[in-house]
């Protein structure tokens, strides 16, 4: 602004010193008067440029702005999104894990009681078998005692009554039977 001014200024003062009139040699007046202009439109709408660049350069800022913002609610709305499927995965892992660990546990006292069960028939079944042991022992041991009495205290002929009385009494069975 100050070079306008300044140049103004010089105008008048050389058109005080000589003769000051209007010049009509287009030619000549031309090229001062454009360059003049000229120089007054690069100055002051170098400002008005600037501003419009700079307006220009705000508004991608703010396009850009805008979008990395949209951008980042995205992004944030995802983020929720995966922590709450993470905090339910979380919860049904734990779900998951406390219904193994309770099934585990009431298969084992399923288990265990079906191994008493089978410990109980066992001892049940060990213990018939003990007395049935015995009990054939102490037969066996009986009757080999009776068949010793009756070999030495039979003698022939009490044997052969004995025989007798027998075999009569498998002939009235075998008549009732028949």
């Amino acid at each position: 602004m100050k070079n306008v001014t300044d140049s103004f200024l010089s105008l008048g003062y050389w058109s005080s010193a000589g003769s000051f009139g209007f010049n009509t040699d287009i030619l000549a007046t031309n090229p001062i008067n454009l360059s003049v202009v000229f120089g007054v439109l690069i100055f002051f709408g170098k400002g008005v440029y600037r501003k419009q660049r700079i307006l220009k350069t705000i508004r991608n800022s703010e396009e850009l702005r805008g979008g990395a913002i949209e951008q980042l609610e995205k992004a944030r709305a995802r983020l929720r999104k995966v922590e709450m499927e993470a905090d339910q995965f979380r919860v049904n892992g734990y779900s998951d894990i406390e219904r193994e660990k309770l099934n585990l546990i009431n298969s084992t006292y399923k288990t265990l009681e079906q191994l008493e069960i089978y410990k109980n028939e066992t001892i049940q079944l060990e213990q018939q078998r003990a007395s049935n042991q015995v009990r054939q022992r102490v037969f066996q041991q009986a009757l080999q005692g009776a068949l010793g009495t009756l070999n030495s205290s039979l003698n022939n002929e009490l044997h052969l009554r004995t025989i007798n009385a027998n075999i009569e009494m498998f002939g009235t069975l075998k008549e009732i039977t028949d």
